[in-house]
């Protein structure tokens, strides 16, 4: 925890190196952008919920347009669990709780695209996918998906948790101070599920995307 002095003969403290709040200006920087977009998006959420009951909500799927901007919102503060010295309990909840919160954000899109295709296939003549329409089959889509990233999280934590490091050895008379992720195969799979979900969603909404007028959300999304 000690280096010497220039001259050799007397040991001083290292100094300490970690993404500070207050001292570091990119941590600034990031702290401003996860508040503003935080700000905006629980003023999108204020207005869904001020016109909760009109029509254009109500066709919005209205829970899982919530459910996403919630998660979204969420995604967005826990990036101050990135900040500050790192300790074992956040290095343990950083990458859970964005990877959680960030997998229902996905989900929720998902569930808005799978439901965009079966509304479009149930308003033809005597159609089967009738009966897949309403709130079961896309809170499904969302409980299904999320709870895969539970699992892999609670796996994770379970086996190799992330834990504090300490690094004496990168830059001289200097301890920076960091998270190691633990199992390396624990962190790509939570990075990797996000990416695949992210990966159909776009799938699906790219194949969608040539429906009617009246289901362009998967234009959007």
């Amino acid at each position: 925890m000690e280096w010497p002095n220039e001259k050799k003969n007397q040991c001083i403290g290292r100094k300490e190196e970690f993404l500070s709040y207050t001292e570091d200006l990119i941590s600034a920087f990031i702290s401003l952008v996860s508040v503003l977009f935080g700000l905006i998006t629980q003023l999108i959420l204020g207005v869904f919920i001020k016109y909760w009951d009109t029509p254009i909500v109500r066709a919005n799927n209205r829970s899982l347009s919530f459910l996403l901007l919630v998660s979204i919102k969420l995604s967005f503060l826990s990036v101050f669990l990135f900040l500050g010295r790192p300790v074992d309990i956040t290095c343990m909840l950083r990458i859970i709780t964005f990877g959680i919160t960030f997998s229902i954000a996905v989900s929720s899109l998902l569930a808005k695209t799978i439901m965009v295709c079966v509304a479009f296939k149930a308003t033809k003549p005597g159609s089967s996918w009738r009966k897949w329409l309403g709130v079961k089959l896309s809170n499904s889509v969302v409980l299904f998906c999320s709870s895969i990233q539970i699992i892999i999280c609670m796996t994770w934590l379970a086996i190799s948790p992330p834990f504090q490091e300490l690094d004496i050895h990168t830059s001289p008379g200097t301890i920076i101070i960091q998270c190691n992720e633990g199992s390396a195969i624990g962190f790509y799979s939570v990075i990797g599920y996000m990416g695949l979900l992210a990966a159909v969603s776009f799938v699906l909404a790219f194949l969608a995307r040539s429906l009617p007028d009246s289901f362009n959300e998967a234009k959007y999304i």
